[in-house]
């Protein structure tokens, strides 16, 4: 018998002891230089008995001086990613959300896709660019990538909910970046829940507490 074929990116999977046909399945994005466990922790704050994994980018950090970790995409600055590298990591990102509903022990529901920093972007842009396919983003401190396959318009917002934490001192991607991106998904009709936190880049528990409200109130699994 052959082995099934591995999944595009190297991920991390945790899985309720019995999960139940139609569990939502929760996908979450390092940001840049991190790798796969980095986001695990946040586990610990998303519903009960939803399916979660944690995949890993496809690039080494370290050639684009990011560290030690993997990346989505080449930055270029501003609101810009370097056109070849967000293409390669957006069609791998695609691969990996095609193939994993085949190893999980149940068929899942809606998708959650979400992250932070680098990976929050390439969340909100591969949602954008497959309107219908997310049920729900997660986006903590990023950006509305400025990309020619990246629209917040009525068709590509319509039946996704959205929620956009950011810091409001914010040194690695600035508060008036987060707010620009809000803006072009309110101007499209976008139903967005924005939050602002008196920090730097990085998540804090009150952000996860009122993620965990905002899936609980879109009735994405079971609220703890």
């Amino acid at each position: 018998m052959n082995a099934p074929p591995s999944p595009p990116l190297a991920d991390i999977l945790k899985l309720p002891d019995h999960p139940k046909p139609g569990a939502p399945l929760i996908v979450l994005l390092h940001g840049r230089g991190a790798d796969r466990n980095d986001m695990v922790p946040l586990g610990d704050w998303m519903p009960r008995g939803a399916m979660l994994a944690f995949p890993e980018a496809p690039f080494p950090a370290a050639p684009w001086g990011y560290g030690p970790g993997a990346a989505w995409y080449r930055f270029l600055g501003g609101t810009t990613p370097e056109p070849e590298s967000f293409v390669g990591g957006q069609e791998l990102l695609g691969r990996y959300l095609d193939h994993l509903p085949s190893r999980l022990p149940v068929a899942p529901g809606r998708l959650v896709l979400g992250g932070f920093s680098q990976g929050g972007t390439s969340a909100l842009a591969w949602a954008l660019t497959h309107p219908g396919r997310v049920s729900a983003v997660i986006m903590l401190s990023g950006f509305l990538a400025d990309h020619a396959s990246v629209r917040a318009t009525l068709e590509t917002v319509r039946g996704t909910e959205f929620f956009w934490g950011h810091g409001t001192e914010d040194g690695n991607i600035p508060h008036p970046l987060g707010q620009a991106g809000r803006g072009a998904l309110l101007a499209a009709g976008a139903s967005l829940t924005a939050k602002d936190y008196p920090m730097g880049h990085t998540i804090v528990h009150e952000e996860l507490g009122d993620v965990r409200q905002w899936l609980g109130a879109h009735k994405i699994g079971d609220e703890r």
